[in-house]
Formats: structure tokens, C-alpha cells, sequence
């Protein structure tokens, strides 16, 4: 049984509908390389599409009824989106269930220092990665530095044609001959992940000069020490008004810097970072933002921490979904513990990630008839986990027919797939944590080359399929 290739099926017009849906598209992921401005962003475009948060709809007294829009967010990394269909709620949602953290390198709370000249800051990787693959390459920093007095400065460094970038240095090969002897694992450290940020020396001048007041008395004591990292503090001072102490109430990212391009002479793939879980999570954004008149609620989660098990307030084992949804049913009339359950129980899930696609070059990973192939359309992956299914949401049968109807009477091509051979290895998403509440779930999404590197290879038509996908599950699941 083989899936056609979705490139074949499309005339002039499609073509058309497939290049506009992923400019858009590499717009968002250059654009939103963190959680934080993922959310953001989602938030901003969801006010614009007429929705409204939960908060704003309790203080205006809003009784929801069929069409309405209300959206929630956790801690600015996690958000909710529902419009409320006809049906009452007690009968279930549609929900699109999407990641928007990606692995990446975390500054440390404590992690400038100054050595042999050179002014680095010191990181903790975030999720599971290669780390061979993030040396020597352009590199930019996301994120916030929190201030005592409440406020927050936002930093987006190195993205603009005139910004710096930065770098995680590696060992010339030519004395490479040790290091090239161990296992890939082990070639660069975790605790070597250090970005390169400075080489040059501050005079007491230049201190003073960037600087003010007690500070400036401070750096100008350092600069006679380590007066590279006097300098470097001098600049984050002028720039962002902070002190190395800031440093302590700081989330700043580290990610590949530079904007998502077209892959391959035909222009027919996306190469940029983030792609796991982008490539979902926005195609599940405009389909629940371009909903209308739907028959059940429909909800789109864009949610924090998968890649590290989906812990903590914005991850999605926290509370936040099933707080959102009692708001949502209080909001509507419908409030209670047992219409709340009926409501999870009765719901219907595509859980939106990335599935690994088929690379030629290791093709002895995968099973070649149950892999997900580029071009090919959105991929269902009926079970995930490693070895014996350990970890994993395994679909019914009875719900994944239910799904083979709808992307028939919703024209998305699609086909389905594992991840890996058996015993190769294996993984989960969010999909074994919304089943808890014994809803229909099953994993969907894009098939992807080199996941989890800092740049990952998408293919343009199986973004537009997932799209087509996820407008057909709000529609008719």
C-alpha cells in the first residue's frame, strides 16, 4: 500500500495556495524561534481573528453561546483557543493539540566568565539533541531579563542584518585526533556548550562610559581583573539596563540565528529551525482561527515543555487545560464536575507533531512501508513510544477509520507511519496525557529530516496537507 505523492495532484491554483501558505508559514518560525514569542504572536493574531480572553468575557458577564471566541494563556508560554460550537459542551471538543518549545541552549542563571581573553556565557541544553551539531554555527539570543522593580526587557539578539551573532567554539581538526576517537555522545560536552560573546579588553573609560553610578564604580574594579567581561557588562547595561545579578531572573535562549528558507533547486522544502513543533502548531493556529459555524467547540493547544515531558505550570501535564475548559463551560452555563468529564471523555484529539520522515541516506533506521515519506501528506502516527509501545497512546481502530473519512471528505492527503524500525529507538508527544481523560486521540502531523537539529527540512506540500487536515477534524470529527 502506497501513499501518491500529494505534488502530483495539484493544478496552478493549488500551487499557488501551497507557496502562499509557506511564506506565511516561514515568516512565523523566523520570526517566533521561543515559546514565549510563539504565544505572543498567537495571542496577537487570535484578537485580531475576535477572540477574547476568559478573563475580559467573566468581567464583562458574557454568557457564551455558539460562535463565540475566548482565549487563555499561562504565563505568557501556553495558550488555549476555543470557539464554541452548537452542540453543548458536555458532547465533547475538537481539539488540535500542539508544542511550541523546541530544543535549544539555555543560558545558566550564573554564567558569564572571562577566560584566557575571551568573554563566554555558560548554557544548559534544553531537550534532546545532537550537541555536535550546535558548534561553529550562527547563533542568536531570545528571550527576557525580569528587573526587580517588576518590569521586563525583552532580547532579541542577533536575528538583524546588524546585530552580532554568536557561537559555541569547537577544536580545529588538526589537533582534533583524540577527540575525534570518541563517540558521538561524547565529542562535545554538555558543559561545554558555552557561547562565545566577547574578546575585547575595556579601559576604565570605556566602563564609565556605558555605565552609571555604583555600577560603574563596580565594572571599573573588574576591569582590572577581567576586563573583558567589564566591557561585556557594560554593554548589556547600556543596551538593557541590567546588572549581572539580572542574570538571575533571566530566561534567554540560545537558537540558530538566521531566517527559514527554501530547500532544494524546485523550491519544494523549507529548511529553518523549530520546525518540531512549528510546523504544526501553526497550521493548527490558522485552522482554528479561520473556523466558522462549527457543530462542536473547537480548541487549539499550543502548549510549553514537551520537549522535556511536558512538565511544569505550561507544560501540559499542569492543570491549565482542564482549568481552561471549566472556565469555558462555566462561561457557557454548563458548569460541574460531571458535564466537565462527560465533556474530556466525549472529546476528539488530533495530537499536532512532527513525525521523522524517511532520509535515503539512513534508510536502514526505518521500516520502509509503515515510514512517512516527504511529499506524501500529513502523517498519522496510530502509536509512538520505544520498543514494546512503552510510553505510548495507541489509537482505536474504530477512531482512526473515523479519521480516514474525514480526510477523505476533507480532500488532505495523508498516509501513516512509525517511528522507526521496531527497537531502533522511539519517542512520545503530549498525546498519552490528553487520553488520560478517556478521549479519541491519535498523533498527526508533519513528516520532517533532521529532527531535532538546529536546521530542519520540511516539505511545503505536506504543510498544506496538514492544514487541509486540520480544517477538515474542526469541521466533521
Amino acid at each position: 500500500m502506497e501513499h501518491r505523492n500529494a505534488w502530483l495532484s495539484y493544478d496552478e491554483a493549488d500551487l499557488a495556495k501551497v507557496e502562499a501558505f509557506a511564506a506565511d508559514y516561514k515568516t512565523f518560525i523566523t520570526e517566533n524561534k521561543t515559546e514565549r514569542e510563539c504565544a505572543a504572536t498567537a495571542v496577537s493574531m487570535a484578537r485580531a481573528a475576535g477572540y477574547i480572553s476568559i478573563d475580559e468575557a467573566r468581567a464583562a458577564g458574557t454568557v457564551l453561546k455558539a460562535g463565540d471566541k475566548v482565549y487563555a494563556e499561562c504565563f505568557g508560554k501556553s495558550v488555549i483557543l476555543a470557539q464554541v460550537g452548537r452542540r453543548p459542551l458536555e458532547e465533547g471538543l475538537n481539539i488540535l493539540g500542539a508544542h511550541i518549545d523546541s530544543p535549544r541552549l539555555d543560558i545558566k542563571q550564573n554564567p558569564l566568565y572571562e577566560a584566557s581573553g575571551f568573554a563566554l556565557l555558560d548554557t544548559h541544553y534544553y531537550g534532546g539533541i545532537k550537541k555536535y551539531q550546535w558548534v561553529t554555527l550562527p547563533l542568536a539570543i531570545h528571550g527576557v531579563i525580569a528587573k526587580k522593580d517588576g518590569s521586563v526587557v525583552e532580547v532579541n539578539m542577533g536575528e538583524d542584518e546588524g546585530d552580532p551573532v554568536f557561537c559555541v567554539t569547537d577544536l580545529l581538526v588538526h589537533l582534533a585526533q583524540d577527540q575525534l576517537q570518541k563517540k558521538a555522545s561524547e565529542v562535545i560536552e554538555g558543559e561545554n556548550l558555552d557561547i562565545l560573546v566577547g574578546s575585547r579588553p575595556a579601559k576604565a573609560a570605556d566602563a564609565r562610559q556605558k555605565a552609571a553610578g555604583a555600577q560603574a564604580d563596580e565594572l571599573d574594579k573588574l576591569a582590572e581583573k577581567e576586563p573583558v567581561k567589564a566591557l561585556l557588562l557594560s554593554i548589556l547595561a547600556e543596551k538593557y539596563d541590567m546588572t549581572e545579578a539580572d542574570f538571575l531572573s533571566s530566561e534567554l535562549e540560545v537558537v540558530p540565528a538566521g531566517a527559514a528558507r527554501d530547500c532544494g533547486f524546485d523550491k519544494s522544502m523549507v529548511i529553518g529551525y523549530g520546525h518540531d513543533d512549528r510546523v504544526c502548531a501553526y497550521p493548527s493556529l490558522i485552522a482554528q482561527l479561520e473556523a466558522s459555524d462549527l457543530e462542536k467547540t473547537g480548541v487549539c493547544i499550543l502548549v510549553d515543555k514537551e520537549e522535556i515531558g511536558s512538565v511544569g505550570a505550561t507544560g501540559m501535564t499542569s492543570m491549565f487545560f482542564e482549568n481552561t475548559i471549566a472556565e469555558i463551560m462555566d462561561l457557557a452555563g454548563q458548569a460541574g464536575d460531571l458535564p466537565l468529564r462527560r465533556c474530556l471523555a466525549n472529546s476528539s484529539m488530533l495530537s499536532s507533531d512532527v513525525s521523522a520522515g524517511l532520509d535515503p541516506s539512513y534508510a536502514s533506521a526505518f521500516e520502509t512501508k509503515n515510514a512517512a515519506y516527504l511529499g506524501r501528506g500529513v502523517v498519522f502516527n496510530k502509536f509512538t513510544g520505544s520498543r514494546g509501545k512503552s510510553g505510548s497512546n495507541d489509537a482505536n481502530a474504530e477512531y482512526m477509520a473515523c479519521i480516514r473519512a474525514i480526510m477523505e471528505k476533507g480532500d488532505a492527503a495523508f498516509q501513516t507511519a512509525e517511528l522507526g524500525k521496531v527497537d531502533v529507538g522511539g519517542g512520545g508527544t503530549i498525546a498519552y496525557i490528553l487520553a488520560k481523560y478517556g478521549m479519541n486521540v491519535i498523533d498527526c502531523g508533519v513528516a520532517v529530516l533532521n529532527m531535532h537539529a538546529p536546521w530542519e527540512v520540511v516539505d511545503k506540500a505536506d504543510l498544506y496537507e496538514t492544514l487541509k487536515a486540520y480544517r477538515a477534524f474542526l469541521k466533521w470529527a
